[in-house]
């Protein structure tokens, strides 16, 4: 009870438990309000064809600036950005070493050109039509200049485009992008009126931030994968998903806390461990974080979208963010052509990369904290990378609209010295296994077949290959189809393989056809139209499979040779079944439980020692 003197405190205590469950209630409410968003929003505009990201924005906007359900969307902001911490980290233990090296070109030969080019015209954009001073207008540029690496990434995944090579440049040219912050932030305090964002040495930061990085290269070097592995010896996964975190954040705070980006010390972390055999169950554990996070990175984006900035400058806005992404798109394609892509790779580069990005956030934020430019320029910056990043959505699909259906890359049909005992049609990975065996026994093999890079690649390791299209009866004649004793027919699609079929039997009735099949139903269709000799995908290898996983288990290696044998000829007896009365005939061949067949060959000797030490065990 509270009585006399200690009422006052009683109250008090009292009225901070109050305040701080109803703070909690908020926080809870504010968290069900963004799972809630997240979950309608995504599916809703991803069945309808505008992507998730989109979705995200558009939840953000409805619950924030318009409903005012959300009001602190630059703190959640503040929080969602180690989204694109993880991601850059996932995209880094993608990259090895030796395949970041290879793309150096790209990285710092174009990525450098367009912040060169696209910052330096946009800064003479500005200075000439709002009259900025020329370092108010560099910083206002460059930070334009920057496209949004979450937005693009995103994308690139969703439409599963990541390994293309538009997808390639694409996230070279956003990896400089964001290695260029440094630089860019580095330079507001050289411009700063008031030297608001303090006063210390330009030299003295570049050494602390190259200490820094040097100190996570030696870290990632030599003391992460020892930390994993006595992790994992341990057993707790739960461990293993806290160190990955550790890792993930600690290397981002670390680039932070010396003046660089958090997003590149993600990257750099995942690359150093790229090549480490904890990988696979790293990228497992921080991908549910990741998808979280920048899910909310992108409503944030929404939050804090200021609807009275851009109520008030409308008309400014409409002219301004197409304007940018115009110009941003136009300078990307010709740098793209200069650095001699092809045209259509190009476009797509440029479509997906022409609206400002997350990074001019951080910077224009900082310029109006040193007084470079004023709060509103910076209100009305923030709210135009805003809208350009939500109109990246609408604006990738464009580059299919102007480049047309996809159409595969064409090479000229030259014949020439073909003619072999076997022909191969089609080079996918069941004809390049296959061509090895016939090659290696002596077999003189002609291959064709429709990809480009396919023929080029297999013809730098000396295959007899043409690039044609097996369909076609012109091109059967000139591959040397009437002196080939074998037509060998490798196609990965099961339409493609019937109509290579159907046209040699109707042209050629006379050749010798053995085809890979698709599955059993495929099989069947190809025994009814008498092929000489068929052989399942995955047939063979499943059958070794179950055998070499028998004898792990215990089985001497005869018994589970004689299981193999066995499984095989139930199968053939049962397709044989199949093919007189039906696919649903012959269940009676299934095994329904373990069989032991009498082995097929005499056991060796130590087989045999093997066995009788097992059966006195038992």
């Amino acid at each position: 009870m509270c009585n006399g003197d200690m009422t006052t405190r009683c109250y008090s205590i009292k009225r901070g438990r109050y305040q701080v469950a109803a703070e909690n209630i908020s926080l809870y409410s504010e968290t069900l309000l963004l799972l809630g968003a997240a979950v309608v929003a995504a599916p809703l505009f991803k069945s309808i064809g505008l992507g998730t990201v989109l979705g995200y924005l558009a939840a953000g906007i409805v619950i924030g600036p318009i409903a005012r359900l959300i009001v602190d969307g630059e703190e959640i902001l503040q929080v969602a950005e180690l989204g694109v911490v993880f991601l850059l980290f996932v995209i880094g233990l993608e990259l090895k070493p030796a395949r970041l090296w290879a793309l150096r070109r790209d990285i710092f030969g174009l990525g450098l050109a367009q912040v060169v080019v696209t910052g330096l015209f946009l800064c003479l954009l500005i200075m000439f039509i709002a009259g900025y001073d020329w370092q108010t207008s560099l910083v206002i540029g460059f930070g334009l200049a920057l496209s949004s690496t979450a937005f693009a990434l995103q994308l690139l995944e969703e439409r599963g485009d990541t390994n293309r090579v538009y997808g390639q440049t694409s996230f070279s040219i956003l990896l400089f992008q964001d290695l260029a912050i440094v630089p860019l932030l580095a330079l507001i305090p050289l411009f700063s009126l008031s030297g608001g964002t303090g006063n210390g040495s330009p030299i003295a930061d570049i050494a602390i931030a190259v200490a820094a990085l040097a100190g996570l290269l030696i870290a990632g070097r030599y003391l992460l994968n020892p930390l994993f592995r006595i992790i994992a010896n341990t057993g707790a996964r739960e461990v293993m998903i806290a160190a990955a975190l550790l890792v993930v954040i600690g290397s981002a705070m670390l680039m932070q806390s010396a003046g660089l980006s958090m997003a590149m010390g993600a990257f750099i972390a995942g690359v150093l461990l790229a090549e480490s055999t904890y990988r696979h169950e790293l990228e497992a554990d921080i991908e549910p974080f990741r998808g979280i996070l920048l899910g909310l990175f992108f409503i944030a984006v929404g939050l804090s979208l200021d609807l009275a900035a851009v109520l008030d400058n409308w008309l400014l806005i409409i002219i301004a963010v197409p304007s940018l992404m115009i110009c941003k798109a136009l300078i990307v394609f010709m740098l793209c052509r200069m650095f001699r892509i092809e045209r259509d790779t190009a476009i797509r580069v440029a479509f997906l990369l022409p609206q400002s990005g997350e990074f001019g956030f951080v910077l224009f934020s900082t310029a109006a904290a040193a007084a470079l430019i004023d709060p509103s320029t910076a209100s009305l910056l923030i709210a135009t990378v805003t809208l350009s990043m939500a109109l990246t959505p609408l604006s990738a699909p464009l580059a299919d609209v102007l480049i047309g259906p996809e159409t595969k890359e064409e090479m000229e049909e030259d014949f020439h010295g073909a003619g072999s005992d076997v022909l191969m049609i089609g080079f996918s990975r069941f004809g390049q296994i296959a061509s090895q065996m016939l090659l290696s026994g002596g077999s003189d093999v002609t291959i064709i077949d429709h990809s480009a890079d396919r023929v080029r690649s297999a013809a730098k390791f000396g295959f007899r290959i043409y690039f044609g299209d097996g369909t076609r009866k012109d091109v059967l004649e000139s591959a040397g189809i009437r002196r080939a004793k074998i037509v060998a027919v490798c196609t990965h699609k099961r339409e493609i393989t019937d109509k290579v079929i159907d046209l040699i039997q109707s042209e050629f009735p006379q050749t010798r056809i053995f085809t890979r099949s698709y599955d059993r139903t495929h099989t069947l269709s190809l025994r009814a139209r008498g092929v000489e000799f068929e052989e399942r995908e995955t047939f063979e290898s499943g059958l070794r499979f179950g055998r070499v996983t028998l004898q792990a288990l215990g089985m001497t290696d005869n018994q589970a040779h004689a299981i193999q044998l066995d499984v095989r000829k139930r199968d053939e007896e049962r397709l044989a079944i199949q093919a007189a009365e039906g696919i649903f005939a012959g269940g009676e061949k299934w095994h329904t439980r373990p069989v032991t067949p009498e082995p097929l060959i005499k056991p060796s000797r130590e087989s045999r020692r093997i066995d009788k030490v097992q059966e006195q065990k038992t």
